[in-house]
């Protein structure tokens, strides 16, 4: 008997054996798998084998059936005895992926260890791959950044470099970056950028991502010190971008030892020089600048009688140029001259200035139309604000000249608002700011009205934000003399503006002193003020200075203040300031539960952070207060303005929400987001809360569409017209509400913005964050209970102007070249004045009785004729005269369309005959996606020296044909402001002498 069992038991393994060779791949023909699963009960181990063998190939059709005896497959993985672990681990973990249970799919694909084939093209192996991924980039967040102390499995490790490898063998190297950074695998990130055929984009592509992407501060510093490493051993070091990363690594000192290290060098290296400084003069904050100027031995000479009172303009002529860069004889100096000329800001700010108002563009007819439907003091206070957006900067000022009678009936706060507005005007135009002013600045005590001089001083701070040296003493002792509450309040926003980010003890401690009188008006300008002045530090002893009187003052208007000015304290400092957002967000105040949000929205601006998200969406539908609510939502506008994209998905809930706050937030939160972008889908969302049944809701949805169009024409966005129609329409309409009139006129302004070459963003063309954007939109957003605040949104303008400049730093003649369409990126048309209807002549009625008294009087014995029909002929008559009139119709109707026609081919001929490319001439304004398409001409003797694809920004060009003359661009004056008018002009000079002869 048992021999005979054990010649079966042979007979059978051969025969199994040899079918099993003969078998194809494919599982064509079974239709079930329950004969293949009944070896697994075999004692034999070459049966379970062969079964496991044969599952392995049928698993994708037949899991369902294999997933019931999964258990006896883990049994036999468990079994370290069994030859074939590696393989029933595999069948376990392709039943498992089958069944969705994808972490017990991984577990038991990293058990099959070399059987589990990387570069195999299926989706198990990619669905298996990128769980492994996944869990390998969580283990080592969990040990790079929280640095727990854990062991990483060297299966998933092994897997994880498979990948790499396939990456590499593939070519793609940005799909290796991409996993090398989330897995803080910098070893892998230096490998994948060297290997690369195109290493000088795959460094940029690497920098764009760490300074968009990654959210943790230490890992992005980490990442950037890789770059600039790399950028340092490139055959031609790319300085520009190595000055970008020690930006953001806060590292001036390095920046000062490649500054030196270029200036000495050839006419090549100082150009570079040039690029570099004008890059980081539109990156860094001003303190970074000015510790830059500082280590290059460049000082800001400030002129005497600065912080003189003001009474005529003689006063005011040391002014006229507000920074001298002290500079010796020798080369080296001149070019440290130039240098600091930049650093400074004296260049840039000129050259921005001499763009706009160039390219200058308003839509004058869109004014008179704002103007025209102002009948209240609420819509002539926005009309005057839509005036300044609409000219920021542009030094335009036709309007308020054109119309002093209308501008003189505003009284009070409209009265301070509209000199304010004067500052955003001539926004950046800091020549001559004092003499510009003049007529308006507090002179004598009780000479003026104190409404007229804060309004002035707060239009000094706007034309020197960010960029104050010059105006600080003067705002300074202006404030510290000044009696009345209303000029203080001017003089603490025009003080806190002019030191934006200066981080300045003494000015924020004379600010610190006007919030201690406990006024309330005085009290949120000054908390406003602290906030700027100390932008971004995260001083502990400002904290808690702010925070303790918050608790204290019983005044609300303090507390916004102050609510701001803490936001601003908190920004970009991530995880650094969650112990002050946490304290902030459970305090019992609801104001200061206010601020907590927008401290989140300012210290994770733009890092699209998932936690600090989540936690805004919870207070956003849990808190019991409106104002916190509505706060929490717009906060997350400035988490997601570097991914726009997303913003739409996250609010469109909340836009649908039954509560009008929440439904507000979302809008300006899509507006702040999306600004300059025209996303449709930002759009959709905006386009019925329009018609929502809260006044309020309807004007955030005004504001945030206009800040969403501002830039756009029709080619790029095709909705521009049909929100343009609702803006005029709402405006006009008498039966609005007063609010959202309001809104609909300074969407007028938003969307014009800057003679219509501006655009709305938080980032600069390098990737940075722009400070005075973040801090103009936050402030903005403040309007809902102070309208004065609303000209702080002319900061988050950005000119979209492209500048070539020589070595001598002037604009040339030349052309930039734009391969696209011109009207891709043309103006919008302008709006057509309404065409006057001709009169038509109405012939004289009339009556029976007076034809008959006209018959009488013509006939006077004779008797009345009885009124008969008229004669046949007379009636054939008329109506061969109707025939001919309406041939005469058909006629001109016929001429009419024909020449309609001609028309419509002509426009279509136009289309067909647009060339594919454009010549601008410089300077030039090109739209912020029109920046991919820009180049110099080929036949152009200028090239640039910035080695990236696109242009935009100032660019520094060297001349290939040096030697010959250049042909520079004239300066352009200022347009003549309202002062100009007014004082006695000079007369002329007499006649030379003559004799009179017959």
């Amino acid at each position: 008997w048992y021999q005979r069992r054990v010649r079966e038991h042979y007979y059978i393994t051969n025969n199994l054996r040899m079918t099993a060779a003969t078998i194809p791949y494919s599982s064509a023909g079974i239709t079930s798998a329950a004969g293949v699963i009944s070896l697994l009960d075999e004692p034999q181990i070459e049966l379970k084998i062969f079964a496991l063998n044969k599952l392995n190939l049928i698993v994708h059709e037949f899991w369902a059936e294999i997933s019931d005896v999964v258990d006896k497959i883990e049994i036999l993985y468990e079994d370290e005895s069994f030859e074939e672990r590696e393989l029933s681990a595999l069948v376990a973990s392709k039943v498992y992926y089958h069944l969705g249970a994808y972490d017990e799919a991984l577990h038991y694909a990293l058990g099959a260890a070399s059987l589990l084939d990387v570069n195999q093209p299926s989706e198990y192996v990619d669905t298996v791959v990128a769980r492994a991924i996944d869990q390998y980039i969580t283990q080592r967040i969990k040990l790079c950044d929280d640095n727990n102390d854990i062991t990483i499995d060297s299966r998933l490790e092994l897997i994880v470099e498979k990948m790499f490898q396939r990456c590499f063998d593939d070519g793609k190297y940005k799909q290796a970056v991409g996993i090398a950074l989330e897995s803080r695998r910098y070893d892998m990130l230096e490998s994948a950028i060297m290997k690369s055929d195109d290493i000088p984009s795959l460094l940029s592509y690497a920098l764009g991502i760490a300074m968009t992407l990654l959210q943790k501060r230490t890992v992005r510093n980490t990442v950037l010190q890789v770059l600039v490493r790399l950028y340092t051993n490139l055959s031609e070091p790319d300085y520009t971008n190595m000055c970008q990363c020690y930006i953001y690594l806060n590292e001036p000192q390095t920046v000062v030892n490649i500054l030196n290290k270029l200036i000495s060098g050839n006419e090549e290296e100082l150009l570079m020089v040039f690029q570099i400084c004008f890059d980081v003069y539109e990156s860094a904050t001003q303190h970074f600048v000015d510790e830059v100027m500082e280590g290059l031995g460049i000082k800001q000479k400030k002129e005497e009688g600065t912080a003189m009172e003001v009474e005529s303009s003689e006063a005011v002529k040391p002014l006229e140029e507000p920074v001298k860069t002290v500079a010796q004889d020798s080369a080296i100096d001149k070019k440290r001259a130039q240098v600091g000329s930049i650093l400074s800001g004296e260049i840039p700010i000129t050259l921005k200035s001499q763009f706009l108002i160039r390219k200058n563009s308003s839509d004058m007819l869109v004014l008179k139309n704002c103007k025209d439907a102002s009948r209240n003091a609420v819509c002539h206070t926005a009309t005057v604000i839509a005036n300044s957006l609409m000219h920021a900067g542009t030094t335009c000022d036709a309007f308020l000249r054109d119309n002093l009678d209308w501008l003189a009936k505003a009284t009070n706060w409209a009265k301070f608002t509209a000199t304010a507005s004067i500052g955003v005007i001539h926004h950046g135009h800091e020549t001559n700011a004092l003499k510009l002013m003049s007529s308006y600045l507090p002179k004598e005590p009780g000479s003026g009205s104190p409404y007229q001089e804060g309004g002035a001083l707060y239009a000094l701070g706007m034309i020197h934000a960010n960029h104050g040296a010059a105006i600080i003493p003067y705002l300074s002792e202006q404030l510290q003399t000044a009696t009345n509450e209303t000029v203080k309040h001017g003089g603490c926003l025009g003080l806190g503006l002019a030191a934006m980010t200066s981080k300045n003890s003494d000015i924020y401690e004379q600010l610190k002193n006007n919030l201690y009188q406990d006024d309330a008006i005085i009290g949120e300008a000054a908390g406003i003020g602290m906030g700027l002045v100390m932008m971004g530090s995260l001083d502990e002893d400002a904290l808690s200075d702010m925070v303790q009187y918050a608790h204290e003052t019983q005044h609300e208007k303090i507390l916004r203040g102050l609510s701001l000015g803490i936001a601003m304290i908190c920004y970009g400092q991530l995880e650094a300031a969650d112990d002050t957002i946490k304290s902030l967000s459970e305090d019992k105040d609801p104001v200061l539960r206010m601020c907590g949000m927008y401290s989140v929205g300012m210290a994770y601006a733009g890092t699209g952070n998932n936690k600090a998200i989540r936690g805004l969406l919870h207070v956003a539908v849990s808190d019991v207060n409106d104002d916190v609510r509505r706060a929490a939502v717009i906060s997350i506008g400035f988490l997601l303005f570097n991914s726009p994209e997303q913003c739409p998905n996250v609010v469109s809930l909340l836009s649908e929400s039954y509560n009008s706050h929440v439904r507000y937030g979302a809008a300006l939160a899509l507006g702040i987001s999306c600004a300059g972008s025209g996303m449709k889908e930002a759009l959709n969302i905006l386009e019925p809360m329009i018609n929502d049944p809260v006044n309020y809701v309807r004007q955030g949805a005004l504001l945030a569409s206009a800040m969403v169009l501002v830039q756009q024409n029709d080619h790029l966005c095709p909705k521009l017209k049909t929100f343009k129609e609702l803006f005029t329409k709402t405006m006009s309409d008498k039966h609005e509400d007063v609010m959202v009139k309001f809104g609909a006129i300074l969407a007028q302004g938003i969307i014009n913005a800057g003679g219509r070459n501006c655009t709305i963003s938080m980032r600069t063309q390098y990737g940075h964050t722009n400070v005075p954007s973040v801090v103009g939109l936050l402030v903005f957003t403040h309007t809902w209970f102070w309208f004065p605040l609303s000209h702080f949104l002319c900061l988050a303008f950005q000119p979209t102007y492209l500048i070539g400049l020589n070595k001598d730093l002037k604009m040339p003649v030349m052309k930039f070249k734009s391969c696209a369409k011109p009207s891709t990126y043309a103006y919008p048309p302008l709006l057509e004045p309404p065409k006057e209807k001709e009169k038509e002549k109405v012939s004289t009625a009339i009556l029976s009785t007076t034809a008959k008294k006209a018959a009488k009087s013509k006939t006077p014995g004779s008797a009345t004729p009885m009124e008969v029909d008229p004669p046949a002929a007379e009636e054939k008559k008329e109506k061969k005269d109707d025939k001919k009139e309406k041939k005469d119709e058909k006629k001109e109707k016929g001429d009419e369309e024909k020449k309609d026609e001609k028309k419509d081919e002509k426009k279509e001929e136009k289309k067909k005959d647009e060339p594919k490319f454009e010549l601008i001439a410089n300077p030039a304004r090109v739209l912020v996606d029109q920046r991919s398409v820009m180049d110099v001409e080929s036949s152009s003797r200028y090239s640039s020296v910035w080695n990236r694809n696109g242009l935009g920004g100032f660019i520094v060009l060297r001349d290939n044909r040096g030697g010959t003359e250049e042909d520079i661009i004239e300066t352009l004056q200022p347009t003549a402001s309202t002062e100009e008018t007014t004082p006695e002009e000079k007369e002329p000079n007499p006649p030379e002498p003559f004799e009179y002869t017959e």
